[in-house]
């Protein structure tokens, strides 16, 4: 028997293979959300028919990656409680992947996507406060939080730009996500965000990637933010952010 993490090989596989099923359908969204277009639809079936929904390849690969290092990190539990997280970053994934190849190609998140990780956020928020309520208040909490903050961010820059500082996809997919993160875990996610953005968006400009008159999409460094606090551990974050906004004086 082989083992990694407590946990046999043979479900490293049978996630890698559900992972890149998941992939292909994330292919799928992403070509019919900006289309306004049903996702579960019989269309799917036939969607190798078409070149332009053709299998990504690329993405399904991604994905089966990111499923089984969520089974290394979570684990596999005996009951479907104790496996909850596991499938709270399963369900996910998906659609912060979606989220980052929209938002990056279209600058827009689509409302539905957003409102499906709430609508989920939600229910997984009830199922975490049948066993500890104060864990469900902290993941309301973390969704106010997060809209909130970024709600603010683009009133402002309305008031002293006179134009958007980020969209309001934005504001809806950090809403969303403060289900999945909670209070604390929303702040982090929000400093990792703009840390991210700041040193993508100059790496960019300087490579010539980007003008400076040219709008860029700030969905994609909240996907990369989330990853980050998926799978690295939340005391090795709080180190690093303190060291970063203390300048090393902490």
């Amino acid at each position: 028997m082989i083992y990694f993490n407590n946990v046999h090989i043979l479900y490293y596989v049978l996630f890698g293979l559900l992972g890149m099923v998941v992939g292909n359908f994330t292919h799928w969204m992403n070509i019919r959300l900006p289309e306004y277009k049903k996702v579960f639809s019989k269309d799917f079936l036939k969607k190798g028919q078409n070149k332009k929904t053709k299998q990504s390849y690329i993405l399904m690969i991604i994905t089966a990656i990111i499923y089984i290092a969520l089974v290394y990190k979570f684990g596999i539990q005996d009951t479907i409680m104790g496996n909850i997280t596991l499938i709270k970053f399963l369900t996910l994934t998906p659609m912060l992947l979606s989220a980052f190849i929209i938002d990056y190609k279209l600058q827009i998140i689509p409302n539905r996507l957003n409102l499906t990780m709430f609508e989920l956020g939600l229910i997984f928020t009830f199922i975490y406060g049948i066993s500890n309520i104060n864990l469900a208040i902290d993941m309301l909490i973390g969704m106010f939080t997060g809209a909130g903050i970024f709600l603010i961010i683009t009133l402002l820059g309305e008031l002293i730009a006179g134009k958007e500082a980020m969209g309001f996809g934005d504001v809806k997919l950090m809403g969303a996500l403060g289900l999945y993160f909670g209070f604390s875990g929303t702040i982090a996610l929000t400093l990792i965000a703009f840390l991210i953005g700041a040193v993508l968006s100059v790496i960019l400009l300087i490579i010539k990637v980007k003008k400076t008159s040219e709008y860029i999409p700030f969905g994609p460094f909240i996907v990369i933010a989330a990853g980050i606090m998926t799978f690295v551990p939340f005391n090795i974050i709080l180190n690093a952010l303190l060291e970063i906004f203390t300048l090393g004086m902490y």
